[in-house]
């Protein structure tokens, strides 16, 4: 199994493609496809029949995959950055750190 650079509940920010400048949240990652749907970004239009969640039906708005490639870590400022890895001095667990502050992603 691959590690990719981001996981469900970072902060991230489209650097390629239509969706180019958008931030959102990583909300599912798809390891298999490496692949990651984020809130708010690539929203596609879906056609629903009625059924008892929605009794209309209609055209829903929802969130499409997007692929990891064409996604990049953001800091607290919103800031795109890289990702390292380095153990922990405390625990002695690999971490996931921005490589242009240093800090350490949780």
């Amino acid at each position: 199994m691959t590690k990719l650079h981001i996981k469900k509940g970072d902060n991230v920010i489209v650097i390629a493609g239509d969706h180019k400048g958008e931030q959102g949240k990583v909300l599912v990652v798809n390891v298999e496809k490496q692949r990651a749907i984020v809130e708010g970004v690539n929203l596609v239009s879906k056609h629903t029949k009625p059924n008892t969640e929605n009794p209309k039906g209609g055209i829903l708005k929802k969130e499409a995959a997007v692929h990891i490639s064409n996604l990049k870590i953001t800091d607290k400022s919103g800031k795109p950055s890289r990702i390292g890895r380095k153990v922990d001095d405390k625990t002695g667990k690999s971490v996931r750190y921005l490589k242009k502050t240093g800090e350490v992603i949780k």
